[in-house]
């Protein structure tokens, strides 16, 4: 059985990569949306980092108060879902690490690599 907490966090980021993604096409800088996202679910931003990185679980009210926000029916939080592939940022991000890789040289391979290892 999964963990709820895991299920409720990960819904809780495919939420926020959603509303990421609105934000931006809409014309938003992408500065502040962290920020924006907790103020529109009315919690305070260290709220939603502490939820975001699984160092404080979300609680029944929180995940209540995430569907009344987010216009989620009662028990959406609770519901595990498929992954739906790569977003347009992470398929972007993808192809400029592609390109990156393929136009550099061994010594710029293992720097990338490394980079990326400490982001892993």
């Amino acid at each position: 059985m999964t963990d709820p907490h895991h299920v409720r966090r990960n819904n809780a980021h495919a939420a926020f990569q959603a509303f990421a993604e609105e934000r931006l096409a809409s014309g938003h800088a992408p500065k502040g949306l962290e920020q924006a996202f907790a103020e529109m679910l009315e919690i305070s931003p260290a709220l939603w980092s502490m939820t975001k990185s699984g160092s404080r679980p979300m609680s029944d009210k929180l995940a209540r108060q995430f569907e009344v926000r987010l216009g989620k029916p009662v028990g959406w939080m609770d519901a595990e879902r498929e992954p739906h592939g790569l977003t347009q940022a992470e398929q972007h991000t993808m192809a400029m690490a592609l390109a990156a890789y393929r136009r550099t040289n061994a010594e710029g391979r293992r720097r990338l690599r490394a980079l990326l290892k400490d982001f892993a």
